[in-house]
């Protein structure tokens, strides 16, 4: 089983930052594939919420969503919200897993606690748990900036989704 970690939200100028993760079988994950599953970011977010939804009323997929806020980012940091984030998620999941990939390039100093981590930079576009991942992490990030969008139309987060 593998266990794939992405975010969304990093970057942005507004909302907060959102870490998921995702482990399933290969078999799983082929399923996913064959439903047009891609990086997030190439999905329309029709695509994306069905995919969201599919994930997580999966009954192979474990999967956990990290928030952390923009109060917390100012406060600790981006970097640190990270590695926190992504701490959570293998403090939930990585007893399901034999094999941790994240999408980027540093596990943050965490592989020395967990040695099975990879890292590889673009992973979204080519291990099923890290586009399922980053459908998850998308998908929340889209969710929140709807929901200031409604709140402040006049800044067009519901197409910019707080990049700006």
């Amino acid at each position: 089983m593998v266990l794939g970690i992405d975010e969304a939200g990093r970057g942005c100028l507004v909302g907060s930052l959102f870490v998921a993760g995702v482990v399933c079988s290969e078999k799983t994950a082929l399923e996913f594939l064959s439903m047009g599953l891609k990086d997030s970011k190439k999905l329309s977010p029709k695509k994306r919420f069905f995919l969201e939804d599919k994930i997580k009323t999966h009954g192979e997929v474990g999967f956990f969503v990290v928030k952390k806020s923009a109060s917390e980012i100012d406060s600790l940091g981006l970097g640190a919200c990270l590695k926190l984030a992504i701490q959570e998620i293998l403090e939930n999941n990585r007893s399901l897993a034999n094999k941790i990939k994240i999408d980027g390039n540093t596990a943050f100093g965490l592989n020395k606690r967990y040695p099975n981590i990879q890292t590889i930079i673009k992973d979204d576009e080519t291990i099923a748990q890290i586009a399922m991942a980053s459908v998850l992490a998308k998908a929340a990030k889209d969710r929140e900036m709807l929901e200031l969008h409604a709140l402040f139309k006049e800044y067009g987060w519901d197409k910019n989704c707080g990049y700006g």
